[in-house]
């Protein structure tokens, strides 16, 4: 659907940055239990390439995966063939009854479809309120600024055994959107292959997202962790009960 996530970033996430999901996952579970949810369907937007799907099917819940990557959803079917996934957008994605919606690893920020934009989540909360059961959850994690000072360009890079992959981003504050170059390598035989791909998210403000959420009939928290997890900066995680 897009030229988001191909093959070699999507494998290169899936093996350097799968840590995300394995170690947010028993927080989020918690959650569940806490809310005595333990069984039922939980829809996962923004799923790439199944880690958390496979958490939720081993803890004995149904799973509806949405993604807008071929090849992360390629991955997810592999890695989980109990579960159901689907090519789509998040943004347009029918939404069936269920306990739980999750949106994990930023997927509401990034602005990888001409059917995102600000005024796009308020239409999105409310499906979502009205797909869940009474006491249903809604769980996701937004990006703030601040990752990158403002007129700053910040460059990292992460590798690992056939791979290697270069991350430059900045802010503009002006227009809340943080851009990133992300340049991948990955070993083809004896060469590597090059891939670049440009990814742009939306800022958002937890608290203004938060009001949102309440306007629609949302009880809500915000917090800097799932359960013991501490996400990285500029990260805020937000737990949306329907009650």
């Amino acid at each position: 659907m897009g030229d988001w996530y191909k093959a070699d970033l999507a494998y290169i996430h899936d093996i350097g940055y799968g840590d995300f999901a394995d170690q947010a996952a028993v927080g989020i579970l918690t959650c569940f239990q806490s809310h005595q949810i333990e069984s039922g369907l939980v829809i996962d937007l923004g799923c790439g390439s199944g880690i958390w799907a496979d958490h939720l099917i081993q803890a004995g819940y149904q799973v509806l995966g949405i993604d807008i990557s071929e090849a992360m959803i390629g991955l997810a079917r592999s890695r989980v063939p109990d579960a159901e996934f689907r090519v789509e957008s998040l943004f347009t994605a029918s939404l069936p009854t269920c306990q739980v919606v999750t949106v994990l690893g930023e997927g509401l920020n990034y602005l990888f479809d001409a059917e995102h934009n600000a005024c796009r989540l308020g239409p999105i909360f409310q499906r979502v309120f009205d797909a869940l059961e009474p006491g249903g959850l809604f769980i996701f994690d937004l990006v703030e600024p601040g990752q990158v000072e403002a007129g700053q360009t910040s460059q990292g890079f992460r590798e690992g055994e056939d791979w290697i992959v270069l991350v430059e981003k900045q802010e503009d504050l002006e227009s809340m959107i943080l851009t990133r170059r992300i340049i991948t390598f990955r070993q083809d035989g004896t060469l590597y292959r090059r891939d670049e791909e440009i990814h742009r998210q939306q800022l958002y403000n937890a608290n203004e997202i938060a009001a949102q959420l309440k306007q629609i009939g949302f009880q809500v928290q915000i917090s800097n962790t799932y359960g013991e997890y501490e996400l990285a900066i500029a990260r805020k995680a937000i737990t949306a009960r329907k009650p």
